[in-house]
């Protein structure tokens, strides 16, 4: 597996860097000024939100592992095949449990409904980049050791970009109120802590 192996480390690392565990789900400080209705809110996002930041989190160690010397390409290929669509799947489910929460109640009806909608595209997008990644993965060839190293070169330029972008209107969605009303909820805290989120979410 020489040269293959360098290549799939550096695609785990840009995946580890970079993954963008949703909502960020910064645990920011908590506040007790919280509406119920906004408490409901948060409550159902973020338990929403868990299991898919589970299965998220599971799918970045599993790359993590696929990165041994032994690792063949076709062991690669599957593993990396399988993170990718799980993935996939986590961001959109996330998304459509923040387009089934609604706005939160923020005081700004509109403001609040921009941002929510901001962030419902946003991760379904990120769905969609994820999906679209498992699809090269799954293109790649396997039986030509220097092209499926090639191959994952390029996978790991799209995790760096991936991972330097497009958590933007989360982050909005979480500011004041929101964030400390999911800061509460058991289940973002115990989400917050996988390893596997982005540097740059917010830790306030």
């Amino acid at each position: 597996m020489e040269g293959t192996d360098p290549v799939n480390k550096k695609l785990a690392a840009a995946l580890s860097g970079g993954a963008v565990l949703a909502m960020a789900l910064s645990a920011c400080s908590s506040g007790d000024d919280n509406s119920e209705k906004l408490d409901a809110w948060a409550k159902e996002v973020c338990s929403a939100v868990q299991p898919q930041a589970k299965k998220i989190e599971a799918a970045n160690t599993a790359i993590q592992k696929q990165t041994s010397d032994n690792s063949t390409p076709e062991d690669v290929q599957k593993t990396d095949s399988q993170a990718f669509q799980d993935m996939a799947e986590a961001y959109k489910a996330i998304g459509a449990a923040v387009q089934k929460a609604g706005a939160p109640d923020t005081g700004d009806a509109k403001n609040a409904e921009k941002k929510q909608q901001d962030a419902v595209k946003e991760l379904n997008s990120l769905g969609a980049s994820y999906a679209s990644l498992q699809k090269q993965v799954d293109d790649l060839n396997t039986k030509d050791q220097a092209k499926f190293a090639d191959g994952l070169k390029d996978i790991a330029t799209a995790l760096d970009k991936l991972s330097t972008s497009g958590n933007d209107a989360l982050r909005k969605l979480e500011e004041g109120d929101v964030g400390k009303a999911m800061a509460q909820q058991e289940s973002c805290k115990s989400a917050s802590g996988a390893p596997s989120t982005a540097p740059s979410a917010t830790t306030g």
